[in-house]
């Protein structure tokens, strides 16, 4: 991403990104493991395991960084010479 798109020059969008995916593959993996012992009441009471409760903050919140990058003030110039923002 950080060389194929413009996400570079959007503070936060990369961190989302993987914040977001990582959160996506946590919760993919969290369906084929073994569910806690001790926690299997919360498993039944919710439908999902400990693991998938954990992850939904981690894709919501890396969903946000991406949707809101754009509106961040930029930073890093695209291009060399001209004068900075900051």
């Amino acid at each position: 991403m950080f060389w194929k798109t413009q996400a570079r020059y959007q503070p936060g969008k990369l961190v989302g990104a993987f914040i977001f995916f990582y959160g996506i593959f946590r919760f993919l993996i969290e369906l084929v493991r073994e569910p806690d012992a001790q926690l299997s009441d919360f498993t039944q009471m919710t439908g999902l395991h400990m693991g998938q409760w954990l992850s939904v903050p981690m894709i919501l919140g890396g969903l946000y960084l991406m949707l809101t990058a754009e509106r961040r003030r930029q930073r890093v110039e695209p291009i060399a010479g001209t004068e900075s923002v900051a």
